[in-house]
C-alpha cells in the first residue's frame, strides 16, 4: 500500500511538472513585446493573464491514461507478456544493479538516461519497464507516455518480486 502511495505521489508531481513547464511556454507565447506598436485588443487583455487551473489540467492528463495501460501485475502475467517476441523487456535501474542480477533478456537503460536512448525502445512493439521496487519503472512508463508511446507497461511486482518468487536471475548483459 506504502508503495502504490509514493507511486501515486511520483505520477502527480510529474503531472504537475509538465502542466508547469508548458504553461510557462504558453505565457511567453501570449506576452507582448515593448516594441509592438498599438493598444492590445480587449480580448487579448483577459487572456493574457488568465490562471492555470492545474486540478483541471492534471486531471485531464490522468484520466486520459487507459485502465490496462499501466501495468503488468503478476509473474505470470509477465511471462505471458514475454512469449510475444516482439516484446522488449526494459531495466531501468542503474547499470551496477543490472549487472548484479536482471530478468532474463532485459536490456538495461536507466531512468535517467532514458530519454537519450529513445532509439532503443520501438513505438510500434510491446515495452514493459521494470525497476527494483515499481517507482522508476512508473516515472519511465509516465515519461515515455508523454513522449507519445501508447506500448509500454510497467511491472509494478518489479525485480523485487521476481526475486522473491524464485525465478531465474541473468547476469549476462543483453543488448
Amino acid at each position: 500500500m506504502k508503495s502504490i502511495k509514493i507511486i501515486q505521489s511520483a505520477l502527480i508531481s510529474f503531472a504537475i511538472w509538465i502542466c508547469l513547464l508548458v504553461s510557462v511556454g504558453q505565457n511567453s507565447a501570449r506576452a507582448a513585446t515593448l516594441t509592438e506598436v498599438g493598444a492590445i485588443p480587449q480580448a487579448s487583455q483577459q487572456t493574457l493573464y488568465e490562471p492555470l487551473d492545474l486540478e483541471s489540467s492534471v486531471d485531464h492528463y490522468l484520466t486520459s491514461i487507459p485502465p490496462d495501460y499501466y501495468k503488468i501485475d503478476s509473474i505470470a502475467g509477465l511471462k505471458k507478456q514475454l512469449e510475444n517476441p516482439q516484446t522488449l523487456l526494459v531495466d531501468v535501474r542503474e547499470f551496477s544493479e543490472y549487472q548484479l542480477g536482471h530478468i532474463p533478456n532485459a536490456i538495461n537503460i536507466p531512468l535517467r538516461t532514458l530519454a537519450h536512448n529513445l532509439d532503443q525502445v520501438p513505438p510500434d512493439h510491446p515495452v514493459v519497464l521494470y525497476c527494483s521496487s515499481g517507482y522508476r519503472s512508473a516515472m519511465g512508463v509516465m515519461t515515455l507516455h508523454l513522449l507519445g508511446y501508447e506500448n509500454v507497461q510497467s511491472f509494478p511486482p518489479s525485480f523485487g518480486g521476481w526475486q522473491a518468487a524464485g525465478e531465474v536471475i541473468s547476469s549476462r548483459s543483453t543488448h
